[in-house]
């Protein structure tokens, strides 16, 4: 396997184009979120390609879980990082977007024609998709990240505080708190113990330097944007702001981001509760990135003509984050990982996390999308689907959109 990346122009640029296509080629097929992804990954990169070994993908899995954004994504983008350099990771982040961020724009343009019996039955079903997804989601990060009892009530904490704070800062506080705790409570969970660095996609290595002004970049946005932002900026700053806050906030998953962008667009009047539901019920459909909503969202957002640049903005916003940490954490993550206070305060985090996915599963997702008890039903059916007969995300939107449309029919004639 060639992984002389200091070769030929020409071969560098042949191992770009080869990163982009066999992103392309994932973003087009792999449908069931990101723990499905990592799946797809491990058998194209590690089983397939040979481009990275087991130890290798395991680390670079790790480092994605334990921090905030989407994991598969920054994975997607730490190999082609590791196996064509800047550009390589550029190319592997966009191969891997680009099919699910066209559909939603697709839907977003096309949504606001949806009218009549038909379409009002396609937004609905599209909403109760939403309850048994996230449904679903809280079920499975409880088990995974409340195992014990600690943890379950650092989340009850958080499900708790959230339904008593008004505040566009509630998410953030409970987060922090859930650190506080995990630190305070969780020390029992064990830390990972350094090993040997494993054998990587190439010999493209992320430097401390890169590091150190990922991590500058990222803190300084973050800061520096909501004050930007509350001067009188431009809607495209406070857009950009209110996207990238969302995206340096999201632990545990994609489902997480849920919570964060609908206080950042329903709760501030930037987009319809049902809209909003109805993106993320199309967004189970599409492979890819659960992410590519923001692109529906930053469309629906920005006035035309603007609709494209409001969906640019709202996806490099809340995909940027994600891709900075990774790069500012590659060169100490052998190191970072064997702390026990850090082990625990992402145990404390992971868990306040479910608390917050299970406020937005009452409110706006339950709320707004079961009306009666054939809501009720339908979505208990969806729920049970996934649970129980792991039917694929697809079959789910379309079960809930027939029924959604049936139901809209029958209540018509």
């Amino acid at each position: 396997m060639d992984t002389d990346l200091s070769s030929s122009p020409r071969s560098r640029l042949a191992r770009v184009i080869e990163v982009f296509i066999v992103f392309l080629k994932l973003g087009l097929t792999s449908f069931g979120g990101p723990i499905a992804h990592i799946g797809y990954f491990r058998r194209e990169f590690v089983e397939r390609r040979h481009w990275l070994d087991d130890e290798a993908f395991t680390d670079l899995v790790g480092l994605c879980q334990f921090l905030p954004g989407p994991a598969s994504s920054q994975t997607g983008f730490s190999i082609g990082l590791l196996r064509a350099g800047w550009a390589g990771g550029l190319a592997a982040w966009c191969g891997f977007t680009l099919p699910s961020v066209l559909v939603m724009l697709a839907f977003a343009a096309i949504a606001p024609d949806l009218r009549g019996a038909l379409g009002t039955g396609v937004i609905h079903g599209l909403k109760l998709v939403a309850v048994a997804v996230v449904a679903q989601a809280v079920w499975d990060m409880a088990r995974r990240l409340c195992p014990d009892r600690r943890r379950a009530a650092i989340a009850l904490a958080s499900l708790g505080l959230l339904s008593l704070l008004a505040t566009a800062y509630a998410q953030l506080i409970a987060i922090a708190a859930g650190a506080v705790l995990g630190v305070a409570l969780c020390r029992t969970t064990p830390a990972q113990a350094p090993r040997p660095a494993a054998r990587r996609a190439g010999d493209f290595q992320v430097s401390r330097t890169a590091g150190t002004a990922a991590l500058m970049v990222f803190c300084a946005l973050l800061f520096a944007l909501p004050l930007w932002a509350a001067s009188g900026a431009s809607q495209g700053i406070r857009l950009f702001d209110a996207f990238y806050r969302s995206g340096a906030l999201v632990f545990g998953g994609g489902h997480v981001v849920l919570p964060l962008l609908q206080r950042e667009t329903v709760a501030t009047g930037w987009v319809a509760p049902n809209d909003f539901l109805a993106g993320y019920g199309a967004a189970q459909a599409v492979p890819g990135p659960l992410f590519a909503f923001a692109a529906f969202l930053g469309w629906t957002m920005a006035l035309p003509p603007r609709h494209w640049s409001g969906a640019l903005l709202a996806i490099l916003g809340i995909f940027l984050p994600g891709l900075l940490l990774v790069v500012a954490a590659l060169p100490w993550w052998q190191t970072l990982r064997a702390r026990a206070a850090m082990s625990a305060a992402l145990a404390g985090v992971n868990a306040a996390v479910v608390g917050l996915l299970a406020a937005a599963l009452y409110s706006p997702v339950w709320t707004s999308a079961v009306l009666s008890p054939t809501d009720f039903a339908v979505a208990c059916i969806g729920f049970l689907l996934l649970m129980r007969w792991k039917a694929p995300p697809l079959a789910l939107v379309v079960l809930c959109v027939a029924a959604g449309v049936a139901q809209t029919v029958l209540h018509h004639v």
